[in-house]
């Protein structure tokens, strides 16, 4: 499907990521952030900072991941002495989810190449699929993502969804991506992580959705 930009407005029904935001705080700021939907998910990207809700405090720092819990309303999140950027995503998905987080994308002369392909690759993220579908969601750089059998250009603030047992993959960039990945409920299998055909099987994609 075409890489969504300026959030998930003409995301089509079948996502279970229904919104997302990138958020920076200065240092020294309280800011509120509005629940979206029936369940919320908070990365702190870069910095640290205080994460307030449901009557209940956590310190989080770069890398962290919170879920924000189902019966919480709106929560604060306060910086300190620096700044510090959050990704806040909303959405439908599941009990049981795949993986999510920070990841980087660079240029490599040894590419890792997971399932075989056709095109130009110079970095190690592997061409694979999984048992749920994927967002990533571009916070830096940029570079050419395949999903579903199409090259898209993508840079900051883009999101790119690919459906479960879809290949995808991020084989150039031209500048050094940094993104979040969100796996969402999983289906099929029910396995999680990269998977490949040469290792786990013929995938077995979806039918288009839109």
């Amino acid at each position: 499907m075409p890489v969504l930009r300026g959030g998930m407005a003409a995301a089509p029904a079948w996502c279970e990521l229904t919104a997302f935001s990138v958020v920076t705080l200065v240092a020294n700021e309280t800011r509120t952030v509005a629940r979206r939907a029936a369940r919320e998910r908070l990365l702190i990207a870069e910095g640290a900072c205080r994460v307030a809700f449901g009557g209940a405090e956590q310190d989080a720092a770069a890398g962290d991941k919170l879920e924000i819990p189902d019966d919480a309303a709106d929560y604060t999140v306060t910086t300190a002495g620096e700044a510090a950027t959050i990704v806040a995503l909303s959405g439908t998905w599941g009990e049981e989810t795949g993986g999510w987080g920070l990841f980087s994308v660079e240029e490599l002369d040894a590419p890792e190449r997971g399932d075989p392909t056709d095109y130009p690759k110079r970095t190690r993220i592997d061409n694979h699929y999984h048992d749920c579908d994927e967002y990533w969601i571009v916070l830096e750089g940029r570079g050419t993502a395949v999903s579903e059998g199409r090259h898209y250009e993508v840079g900051p603030g883009d999101c790119l969804a690919t459906g479960m047992g879809h290949h995808h993959d991020f084989p150039l960039v031209t500048e050094p991506v940094r993104a979040v990945f969100f796996e969402t409920t999983l289906g099929g299998a029910r396995r999680r992580g990269h998977l490949w055909d040469h290792t786990h099987g013929p995938a077995q994609p979806q039918p288009q959705r839109v």
